[in-house]
């Protein structure tokens, strides 16, 4: 009797340690998955954009889920491009330097912008109306931020509402393998 009394609790012992194994082992995949989940709210996409006189960057598209609209985001490094003493300190400049022409020729900002911080650069950010080459309207936010005497620009643009769109492009440029890329870019690597 006493023989499978022992061979019954060798045999929860044992159950209960793979369970806990096993939930061990669950956990960060399921942490991982969610993790390539968020990943996926953004897609890689060619740069749509001619060549001019600055390299191309990177292009994102992001859909409705996520973004509450389609929204596509541009980033790219201008560099030798800024005030080098005082960086990006004004909407005009925004307004000049972050590719907004490259959408349309026809855009107006919606308000005033903010400043912000992009990959621990200082900047500013501000929302705009576009009308497309087929007449329909897009919100749009451009981004300028600076390091030194150059720019790092990033433009979004969709059919979704601009504070939407501004909280998921920040979101996204703030991501760890963005916020590489971009320090990366700035260094000219």
């Amino acid at each position: 009797m006493r023989r499978w009394l022992v061979i019954a609790s060798a045999i929860v012992a044992l159950g209960a340690l793979s369970g806990a194994a096993a939930y061990q082992h669950i956990a960060p995949r399921q942490v991982e998955q969610k993790q390539d989940e968020r990943k996926g709210d953004w897609q890689e996409i060619a740069w749509p954009f001619s060549r001019d006189g600055w390299p191309a960057g990177k292009a994102f598209r992001c859909g409705v889920a996520a973004c509450g609209g389609e929204v596509e985001l541009y980033v790219r490094p201008k560099m030798g491009f800024c005030n080098c003493d005082r960086g990006v300190t004004d909407d005009d400049e925004v307004d000049r330097v972050a590719d907004l022409d490259l959408l349309s020729a026809h855009f107006a900002p919606l308000a005033p912008g903010d400043v912000v911080r992009v990959a621990d650069m200082p900047g500013r950010i501000r929302a705009y109306d576009l009308i497309m080459s087929d007449g329909s309207r897009h919100a749009a936010i451009g981004v300028a931020v600076s390091r030194r005497c150059d720019l790092l620009v990033a433009v979004a643009h969709g059919s979704g509402d601009a504070p939407e769109m501004r909280r998921a492009a920040l979101a996204f440029l703030a991501r760890s393998e963005m916020t590489r890329w971009v320090t990366a870019a700035m260094e000219g690597r």
